[in-house]
């Protein structure tokens, strides 16, 4: 029976049973399974479907530190979480949801939002999976910022205590209601004021203020420069390269005439009146981008589209979606195209998504080949800085975070389930941070493995780009 067609009460004694199955404080253990891969082995094996000459950027920018590593590891971490205890509640996971993995963002109506915004991972999949992830991201982080063992699990356990909380809140609430959730920041205000802390709350409200008084034309100008008259991506190789500078097409539909046809498949993903408005535009320069940590390698390109003149500026991003790093743990997506998966777990998660979001290849052409999603590239979009990032700071946007993950999860589960499988007790709080203390571990274990690869020559990295 779908959980929507069961009583509240029921749903909540469903949740409670799962206590059984899987006891919350079950949640605190991690071993390492006698026959783990080999960690260095399995980034290898995620490379080879990436571009070669990338790959010690990757590397390199991952060996920066242990939470660098932690973001860069989400098929390790996948990996191990797949033989932890679950409920057997799935949502829509977003797969890797570290701190780094939340941010600040445009709304549709030009307000500012506060949500997960990563979903290169996202599969339906275990809730558990996510908060764990989150929860050892702030136990790693805080560790290379220096914070005591005492302090970090108070951090850890305020965010998955907010997550709790919130849940709670959301399972009492109609559909409607969930849906609507508020994440515009005029709403979170005071949160996200104190999130930002006593030291960086001068430099939020002034980047907050520029965002809000700057649109996407000039969010891009930087990468944006005149030649001959026309307006020309500026190349800054290895990590911006235009595609005419590239050697050749060294992965299909990556030539300038082959990213004009994978802009025009994507137009079928829109809704008609993004359609019209994107038929506005015309493309004036493409380039290969390098992004984040873990999405490095992968194909990623940059589109630049003028308007009614040449200062009329459109930036989209035209990302590579491979198989979830979830799907041999949690299964294969139903959607033949990936790009198509990324989309539609995004807009689930998300409470709001960004008016170009579509993919390629578009219905009728889900070939399976060339898959990848599209978006504008920096609109209004902000982070907080999270390494160095104050303990107090540290300890209001871990729970800023596990809020949003829970609004996000709630959308798409069984949230009156979840609720009641984690109670009013600190139970799930206390375990997660367990967890996160020891998978914090392991996690240095294996980004000193990636450091002996990398001194025996094993691996090539690139440091400092």
């Amino acid at each position: 029976m779908n959980a929507n067609e069961q009583l509240p009460a029921e749903r909540a004694e469903h949740g409670k049973a799962a206590r059984t199955t899987a006891p919350r404080r079950s949640h605190a253990v991690f071993e390492p399974a006698a026959d783990r891969p080999d960690p260095v082995a399995l980034l290898e094996q995620q490379g080879r479907g990436r571009i070669a000459d990338l790959l010690p950027i990757r590397y390199g920018r991952m060996l920066a530190s242990p939470f660098a590593f932690l973001r860069g590891a989400a098929l390790i971490m996948a990996t191990d979480l797949a033989g932890t205890p679950a409920t057997g509640i799935t949502v829509q996971a977003c797969g890797d949801a570290h701190l780094s993995n939340f941010g600040v963002y445009a709304s549709p109506e030009r307000r500012l939002v506060f949500d997960v915004n990563d979903f290169d991972e996202t599969l339906p999949a275990p809730w558990e999976w996510d908060v764990k992830r989150l929860a050892t991201s702030i136990e790693v982080a805080a560790r290379v910022n220096g914070d005591r063992p005492a302090k970090r699990r108070d951090l850890v356990r305020a965010a998955v205590a907010r997550y709790r909380t919130t849940m709670h809140e959301l399972a009492g609430q109609a559909e409607l209601a969930v849906w609507y959730a508020a994440a515009e920041l005029d709403e979170l205000g005071a949160q996200y004021q104190k999130a930002i802390g006593s030291g960086l709350r001068k430099l939020g409200r002034e980047d907050l203020a520029r965002l809000q008084n700057r649109d996407a034309r000039e969010s891009v100008r930087d990468l944006v420069h005149t030649v001959h008259g026309r307006p020309r991506i500026i190349a800054r190789p290895p990590l911006v390269v235009p595609v005419d500078d590239l050697p050749g097409p060294q992965v299909a539909n990556t030539s300038r005439p082959g990213l004009e046809h994978v802009l025009a498949v994507y137009r079928r993903s829109l809704p008609p009146d993004r359609q019209y408005l994107l038929n506005r535009f015309q493309v004036a320069d493409a380039a290969r981008k390098v992004v984040g940590v873990g999405s490095v390698g992968m194909g990623c390109w940059i589109l630049l589209l003028t308007g009614r003149d040449d200062s009329d500026l459109l930036m989209l991003q035209v990302k590579q979606a491979t198989t979830s790093a979830l799907s041999q743990f949690a299964g294969p997506t139903r959607y033949l195209s990936q790009g198509k998966r990324v989309v539609t777990g995004q807009q689930l998660m998300q409470a709001t998504s960004d008016i170009f979001l579509g993919w390629h290849p578009a219905p009728g052409n889900e070939s399976g080949v060339g898959d990848s999603y599209l978006r504008q590239l920096r609109d209004w979009k902000y982070s907080a800085p999270v390494e160095a990032m104050p303990t107090a700071t540290m300890h209001r946007y871990g729970q800023l975070c596990g809020q949003a993950l829970a609004r996000a999860h709630a959308r798409s589960g069984d949230r009156i389930a979840i609720a009641a499988y984690l109670g009013t007790s600190t139970q799930f709080d206390d375990a997660v941070a367990d967890f996160a203390v020891a998978y914090a571990d392991q996690n240095e274990r294996d980004f000193a493995a990636l450091t002996a690869a990398h001194q025996a020559g094993q691996i090539k990295a690139e440091t400092g780009v």
